[in-house]
């Protein structure tokens, strides 16, 4: 149960093989095939809840798959009512997706089970058997699975935890070793390129403390082993202090690299940083497989950095040292960093708080206001789901033209090839026909070579659990796995070879389908998105800016509170952030683009992440202010700072040119350059990250205003 997704894989090899055991007692084949779509249906709807919500959920998921099984069967022989019905449910089924993550990963396996249905019927109902037989076998199938998904979980109640533990830890690991890079001395060092990477693995990051924060929401309450959800916790928190310092930027990276050139600090300082991943990525083996965390590397190069620091303040003026401030701010949070990479996660003398927010609507009046948001075309969600629509009738249309007998892989193909952007949607028509040619003649030759059916079923079940192990991270292996599933579970009741010219020519057709609707419904879709990404950015970036300067101004007597209010604007800005980087990422995929539209995302993106980067530098160093009569001026400018950002928020709503007040601005510059903050004062530290934050205001505006245009 170490690896990932072996427990995963384990159950489906469990669930599998108690389905063909079934089936063979009966010595019923044709019950197997449901049966084990509705298994594989019942897998991918399965939620990381604690086993009394997963429950809760099995349930949902049941009453879903009953109904869309029904559906099928009672209007399969109504092609006109029935393809206006397959496309209507495919749009609904994306738009409850809107209310949780929980619902969209049901609401997909329930369009997956509808498609299950009608390959079933059409290929191997048994004839004169009563409606309601192939819906009460899939559902059983399902329901087989869900309880034993359910006992499972009931028994191991942390894996799951620590599983997504070690994955955000894994992540957190790439994202340092990525921000290493960027601290390379090289006189021709690629700046943009390293972040553009760096944004990548930061969205990851965000991510994983997202599906970290689930898996810890609906298990804090557990009467079981609270000491060790505890650990858990504290864990997850020291995460997000990582993040923060790690995303942190306390200088131009360039100008750093230029003034220490000829000094070895740039160089211990990435050492140390590459190190620290390291660490994270040996945190992340020790939850995998339970070993001990060694982290003795980290201390030995924080060592060496400490005496570059000293050596470089010990010799006469020279170049840089007007930055060595800098490099002073940049070993504090260095420190604080390795102390949380490396700190006992059982040894912390104070209970964590153990409030999460959880994202789930509270009551129904919530959940119908999150789908109504979405009913608009500049909803990322409404367009994929308009797409998925037309594109599934699109496909039942020509399945009813040129191939209503076995056509019905048209469907499957063009439902799992629909992807909510151009760019998944490409990636996943590669690997979905790829994968199904390599799975196609995979099956056709162990088929030759194992002609029992004994030993077909036990490949039926290797398949299966080899799908589900790959499914998440090798989409190639997993068609091909998946492909070899059908072909020997189908060869039990029928001919497998006569499935395999049919089922690839179907998946390509399937995937073109898919891959015409993405290019021609809402093709200028990054135009409509970006300007609004950005702007809920910026209004989160604000919210953070300000939850940060209340603790700067004695909030809390300690100065440093990672309390609920905290994390909430912290997380909302970084997955802000993240949303903004993800979507530039596809932008650059989008085949409508050109060339000045790519460089109007890079400077978003690089606009984003220089204002995420030093509020992180902010936070990251929290702490009450000196009494002084500068936290005035540094009061006035945090309150200019995040009202401009509130304000270009708003302008780029609305579609109209950001507001400035230049003399103002100026004058708030000025006054923070000449503002005396002597030695190692906070006072310091906030006037200088805010003058990078106002530097960074007008050219926010310069890309605001070419969105805009």
């Amino acid at each position: 149960m170490a690896l990932d997704r072996f427990a995963d894989s384990l159950r489906v090899l469990i669930a599998l093989a108690g389905v063909i055991l079934y089936t063979g007692v009966r010595d019923n084949p044709h019950e197997m095939i449901p049966l084990v779509l509705g298994v594989i249906a019942s897998a991918i709807a399965e939620t990381d809840d604690s086993w009394r919500k997963r429950a809760r959920a099995l349930v949902v998921t049941l009453m879903c798959f009953s109904i869309a099984a029904c559906a099928v069967e009672l209007l399969f022989g109504r092609p006109w009512l029935f393809g206006t019905v397959l496309a209507a449910g495919s749009f609904v089924l994306v738009m409850l997706g809107a209310v949780s993550n929980r619902y969209a990963t049901i609401t997909n396996a329930t369009l997956l089970l509808a498609v299950y249905t009608m390959i079933g019927v059409d290929q191997h109902a048994m004839p004169g058997a009563p409606f309601w037989r192939e819906p009460a076998l899939l559902v059983a199938g399902a329901a087989w699975y869900g309880l034993l998904a359910l006992v499972w979980n009931a028994i191991f109640v942390h894996r799951p935890v620590r599983q997504s533990l070690a994955r955000l830890y894994a992540a957190l690991g790439d994202y340092l070793g990525c921000k290493s890079r960027l601290f390379e001395p090289a006189g021709d060092l690629d700046v943009n390129a390293r972040r553009t990477d760096l944004a990548h693995a930061n969205a990851r990051v965000v991510a994983a403390l997202n599906d970290t924060r689930l898996a810890l929401i609906d298990r804090l309450d557990g009467r079981r082993s609270r000491s060790a959800m505890d650990e858990n916790l504290r864990l997850y928190l020291a995460a997000q202090d990582i993040h923060e310092r790690a995303s942190s930027a306390h200088y131009p990276y360039k100008a750093l690299t230029q003034a220490f050139f000829h000094s070895d600090l740039m160089f211990r300082a990435e050492r140390l940083i590459r190190v620290l991943g390291q660490a994270c990525h040996s945190r992340a083996d020790a939850l995998r497989y339970g070993d001990a965390f060694d982290g003795r590397r980290v201390a030995a190069a924080l060592d060496e950095f400490d005496a570059a620091i000293a050596y470089r303040q010990a010799e006469p003026v020279v170049a840089g040292t007007d930055l060595m401030y800098v490099v002073e701010e940049l070993g504090d949070n260095l420190r604080g960093l390795a102390a949380q990479v490396t700190a006992d996660a059982t040894s912390a003398a104070a209970t964590p708080e153990r409030v999460l927010q959880n994202p789930a609507p509270a009551t129904l009046a919530e959940a119908l206001r999150r789908i109504r948001v979405q009913l608009t075309p500049t909803s990322a969600r409404f367009r994929h789901g308009l797409r998925l629509a037309l594109a599934m009738l699109a496909s039942y249309v020509v399945l009813c033209l040129v191939h209503p007998e076995q056509g019905y892989w048209i469907l499957l193909t063009t439902m799992l090839v629909c992807q909510p952007n151009f760019g998944a949607t490409r990636l996943r028509l590669i690997q979905r026909v790829g994968g199904t040619a390599l799975g196609l003649v995979i099956g056709w030759a162990l088929l030759r070579l194992f002609p029992a059916p004994e030993i077909q079923l036990l490949l039926t079940i290797a398949a299966g659990a080899l799908f589900f192990a790959t499914r998440s991270r090798r989409y190639l292996v997993a068609a091909a796995a998946i492909s070899v599933l059908v072909l020997v579970s189908f060869n039990q009741v029928g001919n497998g070879f006569d499935l395999i010219l049919p089922r690839l020519l179907d998946t390509v057709l399937g995937g073109l389908i898919a891959a015409a609707v993405m290019l021609l419904v809402f093709p200028d879709w990054r135009e409509r998105e970006l300007h609004q990404l950005l702007a809920e950015a910026l209004a989160a970036y604000s919210r953070y800016l300000r939850a940060i300067f209340a603790q700067y101004r004695g909030q809390y007597s300690e100065g440093k509170r990672d309390d609920l209010s905290y994390r909430i604007a912290r997380r909302d800005a970084h997955n802000a952030d993240a949303a903004v980087s993800t979507h530039v990422s596809t932008a650059l995929k989008d085949p409508h683009g050109d060339r000045s539209d790519n460089r109007e995302a890079l400077s978003v993106l690089a606009s984003a992440q220089t204002l995420i980067g030093h509020l992180s530098t902010l936070g990251a160093h929290r702490g009450v202010l000196d009494e002084d009569l500068g936290n005035s001026l540094l009061a006035q400018a945090v309150a200019y700072v995040a009202d401009s950002l509130e304000e270009s928020a708003r302008a780029l709503i609305r579609s109209e040119p950001i507001p400035v007040d230049s003399d103002r601005e100026d004058d708030l510059r000025n006054a923070l350059a000449v503002m005396p903050a002597p030695g190692h004062s906070n006072q310091r530290l906030v006037a200088g990250q805010l003058r990078h934050l106002l530097d960074e205001l007008p050219r926010l505006r310069r890309v605001g205003q070419a969105l805009v245009r």
